[in-house]
């Protein structure tokens, strides 16, 4: 037997003092009444009663405290020790030591960030067995394949490039450190991770990974560093950057090439530490791939708890003390009694008031059912409570027909916890956002008796389609059929996505399947109804219309009679209209092809002095332009008119061809 919070036996303390204290104010008070009456007249005046059971409560209430500070200090038993059996996986971690991974091309440099890279995959693969491999020069066995990652995680931290003398970065005996190592596991797939800057590899790579990969080992390569590189750190040189033999200062460099053909021909992975990949999420994918087994974990003692075997003699001694402690009479106890009973009536109450309301929504009183269950919901201080009784609500509207109240009610029981309950709303809820687009349809709820097939639901969406379109839409906005149209279609696509939600919790409700079903069918048919609408709304369009000149009439008489029908409109110059000169025309016949030789010359050109043309006046024309030339120029300038007619109340529909 042993305490797991000893502290709190020094409250023990607490418990003679106020026992004195008790005893103290007892006697201060008997010498107050004797003080204040005197000896003969005590009798007469004063109504004595046993002290008895007040000191039977002072008792029993420090014996109540007694056992809950006991309970606090959480007695426990030793059951022995049990092993935790994990199912895993074999990873083996190689981490390049060597001189070139102090560069500090990456902050704070690349041995660094490696070791950050190992910690985040112990704590994304906490049940994996995990060992070390570190190498320079040479390869050695730093931490064997265990799942005590905290041993792991400790040598991660104290490796540094002393650790390995041979300077160097050998891949090469890594990898066939790694190869005898998992094979010795007895397991036939298992993941080596390789963090390294990938430098001063051997021609013989390509020949151990073959080796890797014969022998199922699937290589994660981690290149840490950038291609930029920096200068080798070095103490004991004089600048303190490593030189090599040429007198030069030696810069390290990342190879990524070495590492993703390591990765590639072994069938793992490559990723750059730092560069945004999510490291231990990539590995963790791939490794699931991988044989895992059952393993013997860490043991662990198994404590038995006791503090409930206080726990309970303090509830019943402190009850004990407040009977005890209590000077009842006839009218006090009876007014206990009615206390009592008014503290536990309202859970009755709220049972009879639940049973109550689905007595009524099972006999079909709906408005009644709806309110009871609605203010059960909002009396309620349980979450799930309450949203069952919003589901209750929600049923009760939805058979009422009130599809806007029951989507709302619905929407509020997909609060609950409990998987069933929240299935439920999800199908209620699609069902009724499904009624909500078919009564934009048919003005009606769905029938349940004469289902309507393909052929009656096109015939039905192209009577609402032409009765939707008919009104005129307001400047610059949508008309109401187009607004109900698209709120059908996020309606009915909605459900599809609430039918989604409730089969994964329940999918072998057929009913719910054949739900989703009907309405997937219905929205991808409504889907291509408006589709063809919109084709046809275009076609249906007319072309623009070239506008008649609103100059002489004879002039159009005049062009009418010289032109074939056959005869192509001649180019509009874009010079016409500008004031030049045409370079094309011929300078010394200005009036060329002009059908009004005696109109005064005067008027030729003149525009208002304010720069703007009255109703009614002729259009102002230029010098050295035909009727033909002045006619396409109003159009020009009055571009409007080109656009022919305007379609009231289409809209064009881009909704997404599967947006559930």
């Amino acid at each position: 037997m042993e305490l797991a919070q000893p502290a709190w036996l020094l409250l023990l303390i607490l418990l003679p003092l106020l026992g004195v204290g008790s005893l103290l104010v007892a006697r201060l008070r008997r010498q107050q009444w004797s003080a204040f009456v005197a000896p003969r007249l005590r009798r007469m005046l004063l109504r004595s009663s046993s002290p008895l059971p007040r000191w039977l409560a002072l008792i029993f209430l420090l014996a109540a405290c007694a056992a809950l500070i006991g309970a606090m200090t959480r007695p426990q038993g030793d059951a022995g020790t049990r092993a935790e059996k994990t199912t895993g996986r074999n990873l083996l971690v190689a981490l390049d030591l060597s001189r070139s991974m102090r560069v500090k091309d990456v902050k704070p440099d690349r041995l660094a960030q490696a070791k950050i890279v190992i910690y985040e995959l112990m704590e994304a693969m906490p049940n994996d067995r995990l060992g070390l491999i570190g190498f320079a020069g040479s390869a050695h066995l730093f931490a064997p394949l265990t799942v005590d990652h905290a041993a792991v995680r400790e040598t991660v931290e104290q490796a540094d490039e002393s650790w390995v003398a041979m300077g160097g970065s050998d891949l090469t005996s890594a990898i066939r450190l790694a190869i005898a190592t998992l094979k010795a596991t007895g397991q036939r797939n298992n993941a080596l991770i390789i963090l390294s800057d990938g430098e001063k590899h051997e021609p013989s790579l390509a020949t151990i990974a073959a080796e890797a990969k014969r022998a199922g080992v699937y290589i994660f390569a981690i290149g840490v560093g950038t291609e930029d590189g920096a200068f080798v750190p070095n103490p004991n040189f004089p600048n303190g950057n490593m030189v090599g033999r040429d007198g030069k200062v030696v810069l390290s460099r990342l190879q990524p090439e070495v590492l993703r053909k390591l990765a590639t021909e072994t069938g793992g992975r490559f990723a750059m530490a730092g560069g945004g990949t999510d490291i231990p999420a990539m590995v963790k994918l791939a490794a699931q791939d991988l044989d895992a087994f059952e393993m013997k974990g860490r043991e662990r003692r198994v404590k038995i708890e006791f503090f409930q075997w206080l726990v309970l003699p303090a509830i019943l001694f402190l009850f004990v003390a407040i009977v005890a402690g209590s000077r009842w009479r006839g009218v006090k106890a009876a007014t206990a009694l009615l206390i009592g009973g008014l503290a536990l009536h309202p859970p009755a109450a709220r049972a009879g008031e639940a049973a109550a309301a689905a007595e009524a929504l099972a006999k079909g009183q709906l408005d009644p059912a709806r309110a009871a269950f609605d203010q059960l919901a909002s009396k309620s201080k349980l979450p799930e409570r309450a949203a069952r009784f919003r589901l209750g609500e929600a049923t009760a509207a939805y058979r009422a027909k009130d599809f806007a109240a029951a989507r709302t009610a619905f929407s509020r029981a997909l609060l609950a916890q409990d998987p069933e309950v929240s299935a439920a709303a999800h199908f209620g809820l699609g069902n009724s956002l499904f009624q909500l687009g078919w009564q934009t349809l048919a003005k009606d709820a769905y029938p349940t008796a004469d289902v309507p097939d393909l052929p009656r639901f096109d015939a039905l969406v192209k009577a609402r389609l032409t009765e939707l379109l008919k009104d005129q839409p307001a400047p610059d906005a949508k008309t109401a059929g187009v607004a109900e149209l698209e709120t059908l279609v996020f309606n009915w696509a909605d459900a599809v996505r609430h039918y989604h939600s409730a089969l994964a919790t329940d999918p072998a409700n057929e009913s719910l399947r054949h739900n989703r079903d009907t309405t997937m069918s219905y929205l991808q048919r409504l889907m291509e109804l408006l589709k063809e609408e919109r084709e046809q709304a275009e076609q249906s369009t007319p072309e623009p219309q070239p506008t008649p000149s609103p100059g002489n009439p004879g002039d159009e008489q005049g062009d009418a009679k010289d032109k074939n029908p056959g005869d192509k409109p001649k180019p509009q110059d874009p010079n016409d209209g500008d004031g030049k000169p045409d370079p094309t025309k011929d300078p010394k016949d200005p009036g060329k092809g002009d059908d009004k030789p005696n109109d005064p010359p005067s008027d030729q050109g003149k525009q208002p002095k304010d720069g703007k043309q009255k109703p009614g006046d002729k259009p102002a024309e230029k010098p050295k332009e035909s009727p033909e030339e002045a006619a396409r120029r109003i159009l020009g300038e009055n571009a409007d008119l080109e656009k022919g007619p305007l379609q009231p109340g289409t809209h064009e529909q881009h909704i997404p061809e599967k947006d559930w």
